[in-house]
Formats: structure tokens, sequence, C-alpha cells
């Protein structure tokens, strides 16, 4: 296995990764605010009527955000935050395990994102675009 090559690619790697990560967090604020997809929790943050509602808004905006690459470490660095809090507050109380307690997709957003934090969006990305020199 040739590891100089597969470091090469690593930054690129690291995009994918983001504009996956943000394209599945932004289909939970979708679900509950855009009704897509359908499922069980379409509409559901119209109410406001529990916590998950107001997290809604966080996976809708920074979801977006962190696909496009754009303001990417403050929007993970929010969108990390309310994983933990969703974790703890919404998971946690129903038991240990993760895998249990169905939380373990809330760990795993929740260091991603602190992943992006630190490590920033990658070269494809608006952030990249935006920092480029401007030629002339």
């Amino acid at each position: 296995m040739n590891t100089d090559r597969l470091t090469a690619l690593a930054p690129g790697a690291r995009s994918v990764l983001r504009i996956m990560s943000g394209l599945l967090f932004l289909e939970h604020g979708t679900q509950k605010f855009l009704y897509f997809p359908a499922g069980q929790f379409s509409g559901f943050g119209w109410t406001f009527s529990h916590p998950a509602a107001f997290a809604g808004i966080v996976e809708l905006v920074c979801g977006a955000l962190i696909a496009l690459g754009l303001l990417t470490r403050p929007a993970a660095f929010l969108a990390s935050g309310t994983m933990a809090v969703a974790y703890f507050l919404g998971h946690a109380p129903q038991g240990f395990w993760p895998a249990n307690n169905m939380g373990d997709a809330a760990i795993l957003y929740c260091f991603v994102f602190l992943y992006f934090v630190f490590a920033g969006p990658g070269p494809i990305s608006l952030d990249a675009v935006l920092r480029r020199p401007k030629a002339g």
C-alpha cells in the first residue's frame, strides 16, 4: 500500500467527509421543518414543543453551512455542542450504552463535527474559495 499517495488524498477525503456529514445532518433539519423526507418526525420542528425542535434549527442551518464548507469551523462547533447536549439530555437517560439508547448517531456527529473545528473544511469548500488570493 502506498501511504504517500493516501496521505496526498487526505485533504480531499476530509472534504468528502464534511460534505456527506453536513448533508446527513441537514436531512434531520429538513425533515423537521420542510417535511422531507417523510417520516415520524416530519414537520415536528414547527411545534417548538420539544428541545429537539430547537436542535432542528441547528441541523438545518449548520448542516447546510457544513455541507457547503462555509463558516465551517463555527458551524461545526455549534453542531458538535448541540449533538453533545442532545446525547446527554435525550439519549443518556434511556440507558448507558449508546447502541441501546439510540444515541450513537448523536455521539458520532458530535465528534466528527468537533474534528472539523480543528481540521478545517478541506480544499473543496467555499471557505477555501473565499480564502484564495485574488488574481490580478
